[in-house]
């Protein structure tokens, strides 16, 4: 089943170019070629006559040519007249080969695949599927695989390929009897042949359905190797050896009775999970998830307070420079007054700073070590590295974490996301971590009002940023581009700071973007932070970490352009004070489909796991994981919203599968993922 591709009976020229090809779509092995399924069916089975052929659908007709000509108006194409007694069919050729002619002689019997529609010049099938053919020739017996492929890699190699694997392989069941019978599943090699090799009876409309018995039995399988991977790695990383941290609360105790808040339930809950985590021998991989503004940061201070009690390092790594200052700032306040030292390290520091700093870190002065990825650089080297924080993870990627984790002997790892992630991707995609949730938000968070406004109604959002400000108030304005770009034609931060000095005469407003360098963002931040701005102009760089209490308003240009995650986020920036909040999203038409139902979305929801799970749907699971995804095993076929039964049961079932048939475990993974890229230990 493992064995690489043989292609020794392929032409002398072709195995290295076929092998290629073959790669780019995740056929390493011959057993892939099994598991590479249509992507739709094509219906050869049944031949319309011309004058009775539907609109609208693929549909096989075959006629005599009787002309055939290579036109130039408009322009250059290939038109090719059949008939077959009950009507006449153009078709239309835009690009074509010269050797096509031959085909096209007059007199010649053709059959074509395609949709025939209404043209200038009567019915017509533009750029069909066609063959030469003897009158008489047998119809198809079933309907005829489309394989997923890339250039150069013809259906019918794929098909000769694919059916050659099927005859040779004798797809044995793997998975036990008494897993798979209370699930009633179709046996694995009656769902490949139906589906590679339909009978004669079956339609493209049954083939297509996702309830199709062969569907959900290979959906399970999917589902259940990556259960099975995911089980592994979690395994795997539970064997690793990592420093028992056990605080002894002092520090805790002070910094609780310093804060001007109390925690939440959920906060004191998640922090006794992390804790009970920090005490055990083997590294914590612990994702803490919580909605904008629930209080993930002091959560964090808490956590690096027991390993700092331990006498153990901290670092806290966040992907951006202002995320990451923000987040230096507030621990800085907290901690700093205990006696802590926090240190500072980004990409932009001057080499003195740097230096310090590095020195710091290395000689243990420094306890706590905030920055961007200079955290995990060659240079920095800590001293006794006993937890790592990673702020909003997933816009990491699987190595740069992992280069953290090696800056301690087996740090123990807490990764923060104000991302909520929807409960079907938290069970398959982070099935390997444990999770905690904050699922509740601090007192006094005012509920935030969302007005969608066109652009043409510029005007009134300026005269509401005025009196915002006359109320004593202060207000966001987010840009998404910094300087104009003509291929999006985009209100620039730039431009829009100029222009609203203009409209706001008597406001002070500031302008923050990524170019800046870090001390003259510092400086604006301390500037808004303080009160001595009304007005922010921004991109999006303040997309998370930043906390004005006296900040009520958001208006957001171009909200059209943005995802539902920055847009939630972005909102959350306000809502933090006792004021009514508003946030304006400002909309250029016409609309998407998508950006109207990203909108909708947002204008009807304040959840963000509401908003997550919808997000989910509209974007696909490999563009909600972002930089997470490199090192998965992503899913082909499963569906993690329709297939929801199908993941519970692979979940519940994977442990048992490992516990008591373990070689069945091992060859269903090699079944399904042999070859294919691994789960990294992230």
């Amino acid at each position: 089943m493992n064995s690489p591709l043989d292609l020794a009976n392929q032409p002398p020229a072709a195995p290295a170019a076929l092998v290629k090809k073959l790669e780019k779509l995740g056929i390493r092995r011959r057993f892939d070629l099994v598991l590479h399924l249509p992507l739709r069916y094509e219906d050869e089975t049944h031949l319309y006559p011309i004058a009775d052929a539907p609109y609208g659908q693929p549909v096989l007709v075959e006629g005599t040519v009787t002309a055939h000509e290579v036109s130039y108006k408009p322009r250059k194409q290939l038109r090719v007249q059949i008939e077959d007694g009950s009507g006449t069919l153009m078709l239309r050729f835009i690009h074509f080969y010269p050797s096509q002619l031959k085909q096209f002689v007059e007199g010649n019997r053709i059959r074509a695949l395609g949709e025939i529609r209404r043209g200038f010049v009567g019915d017509e099938m533009v750029h069909p599927k066609t063959r030469e053919v003897r009158e008489g020739a047998p119809l198809a017996e079933s309907l005829t695989p489309v394989y997923p492929t890339v250039n150069g890699l013809t259906q019918p190699v794929l098909r000769k390929l694919v059916h050659a694997e099927l005859k040779s392989q004798k797809l044995d069941e793997l998975l036990p009897a008494p897993l798979l019978s209370p699930l009633a599943l179709q046996p694995f090699s009656e769902a490949i042949r139906l589906l590679h090799q339909p009978p004669p009876e079956w339609s493209a409309q049954q083939l297509a359905d996702p309830q199709l018995p062969a569907w959900q039995r290979l959906k399970f399988d999917e589902l259940l190797a990556q259960q099975l991977s995911m089980r592994l790695a979690y395994r795997a990383r539970r064997l690793g050896q990592a420093p028992r941290i056990v605080g002894d609360g002092r520090l805790t105790e002070k910094l609780l009775t310093q804060l001007p808040f109390s925690l939440t339930g959920a906060q004191r809950r998640v922090l006794d999970e992390i804790r009970a985590d920090l005490k055990q021998p083997h590294p914590m991989h612990r994702l803490l998830q919580g909605d904008v503004g629930s209080g993930k940061t002091i959560v964090a201070a808490l956590a690096a307070l027991a390993a700092i009690e331990a006498g153990y390092q901290v670092a806290l790594m966040a992907p951006t420079e202002i995320l990451a200052e923000q987040h230096y700032l507030k621990l800085s306040g907290w901690l700093e007054p205990l006696g802590i030292k926090v240190s500072w390290l980004s990409g932009s520091l001057r080499k003195k700073a740097k230096q310090l700093a590095l020195d710091e870190i290395a000689s243990g002065q420094s306890r706590l070590a905030v920055g961007t990825h200079a955290l995990f650089q060659d240079d920095v080297a800590f001293n006794k590295l006993g937890l790592a924080i990673v702020d909003e993870q997933h816009r990491f990627g699987v190595g740069q974490r992992l280069a953290l984790q090696d800056k301690g002997e087996e740090p123990h790892q807490l990764m923060m996301s104000a991302t909520p992630i929807p409960r079907t991707l938290a069970m398959s995609f982070y099935a390997d971590l444990d999770v905690s949730v904050i699922d509740e938000l601090p007192p006094g968070r005012t509920p935030i009002v969302t007005k969608l406004i066109g652009s043409p109604r510029r005007a009134e959002v300026v005269q509401f940023v005025e009196k915002t400000c006359a109320e004593g108030n202060q207000a966001y304005w987010v840009c998404p581009l910094i300087e104009e770009s003509e291929a999006l034609q985009l209100q620039t931060a730039v431009d829009c700071h100029q222009q609203l000095l203009q409209d706001l005469p008597g406001r002070r407003i500031g302008l923050v973007h990524g170019r800046l360098k870090a001390a003259e963002k510092a400086e604006v931040m301390a500037a808004f932070a303080a009160g001595q701005l009304d007005v922010l102009v921004a991109t999006t760089v303040i997309e998370v970490g930043v906390d004005v209490p006296n900040a009520s308003l958001m208006v957001i240009e171009h909200a059209e352009r943005m995802g539902l995650a920055q847009l939630h986020q972005l909102r959350g920036r306000v809502g933090r004070g006792s004021a009514r909040s508003v946030c304006v999203l400002l909309f250029e038409n016409p609309l998407s489909d998508l950006a109207k139902a990203r909108l909708k979305v947002i204008y009807e929801n304040t959840d963000g796991f509401e908003i997550a799970r919808q997000d989910l749907q509209i974007r696909g699971p490999g563009e909600f994981l972002g930089a997470r995804q490199s090192g998965l095993p992503m899913l082909r076929f499963a569906d993690l919203e329709q297939d929801q039964a199908l993941l519970e049961a692979a979940r519940d079932l994977a442990p048992i599968l490992l516990e008591r048939w373990p070689q069945a475990a091992e060859a269903h993974l090699e079944r399904w993922l042999a070859g294919r890229e691994q789960f990294l230990k992230a």
